[in-house]
């Protein structure tokens, strides 16, 4: 296991979401924090309301993760801060609304940048500081749909099975090292943060009324909130869970790909289909 009292965490995306509640709630039971994130302001609230409560070392980093400069400076940061550091938490990330014909290959990389390409370039920088100490851990946020992929997710549902797929292989290949470095991959279903609300728009996508449609259906299905997130993660690491699933709706989603994983999609359609009947009928109500 990997204690966390006593622990020195990174977290990117940590001024909203998941992230933010991952600080809190870190601070709350001993861990320092080096904080990353692109909005200042942000990272600054979450300091305060840590400071009111806990009297925990937190550093705060203005990063942009789709740039492996900044990142390899966040780390540089990050363990001059905290020398003891032995948790990274790599959970910053993007959407995109649109299917493949409606997203163009720029929206595609910029998406890759962030959700995929950051959790490597962030792992890759932080490894040589983990390797030092006598447990350390990483955790790669992907998402259920790193399991299932649905349509319309082409370039989200891509990053996050590709980050799924190297969480796995370098998990294997640390145990195979007999590496002190635990990583566990987190698959949430859906939590309700502002990641829908913050989604890009895909340069083929001229219907308005979509974007408020999925907004408003996200809302319906995003049953976990951020702290019951977090602390759910929290369990994962102290009992080093190779793979953590989040929700009752992740879980669902888990099962039903391992009985029908050539079919899967059919069953999730109605679900869908009937979660937006219901959202259509209220707007119109």
């Amino acid at each position: 296991m990997t204690a966390i009292r006593g622990a020195a965490a990174a977290v990117t995306g940590a001024a909203s979401g998941i992230g933010r509640a991952l600080a809190l709630e870190l601070a709350e039971r001993g861990c320092d924090l080096a904080l990353a994130d692109r909005d200042e302001a942000g990272l600054q609230a979450v300091a305060a309301e840590i400071a009111k409560a806990q009297s925990r070392k937190v550093s705060l980093h203005r990063v942009d993760v789709s740039e492996p400069s900044r990142i390899a400076d966040f780390a540089l940061s990050a363990t001059s801060a905290h020398p003891s550091l032995n948790i990274v938490i790599n959970n910053a990330g993007v959407a995109l609304l649109g299917q493949f014909h409606e997203i163009d290959q720029a929206q595609m990389e910029w998406l890759f940048n962030i959700n995929f390409w950051g959790v490597v370039h962030s792992t890759r920088a932080f490894l040589p500081q983990l390797a030092t100490r006598p447990e350390a851990h990483i955790v790669n946020i992907s998402s259920i749909y790193g399991i299932v992929a649905p349509p319309g997710q082409t370039a989200y549902g891509a990053a996050k099975f590709a980050v799924r797929g190297f969480s796995e292989s370098l998990r294997h290949e640390l145990q195979m090292a007999s590496s002190p470095v635990r990583l566990s991959v987190v698959h949430p279903g859906g939590v309700s943060t502002n990641i829908v609300r913050n989604m890009r728009t895909g340069v083929g996508v001229t219907d308005n009324e979509r974007r408020a449609q999925v907004i408003e259906w996200f809302d319906q299905f995003a049953g976990t909130t951020p702290k019951d997130a977090a602390l759910r993660i929290i369990k994962g690491i102290e009992k080093n869970e190779p793979r953590i699933l989040i929700g009752s709706d992740a879980r669902f989603m888990d099962l039903l790909q391992r009985f029908r994983p050539a079919t899967y999609w059919r069953v999730m359609a109605r679900r869908s289909e009937k979660m937006l009947r219901k959202v259509t009928k209220k707007g119109n109500a």
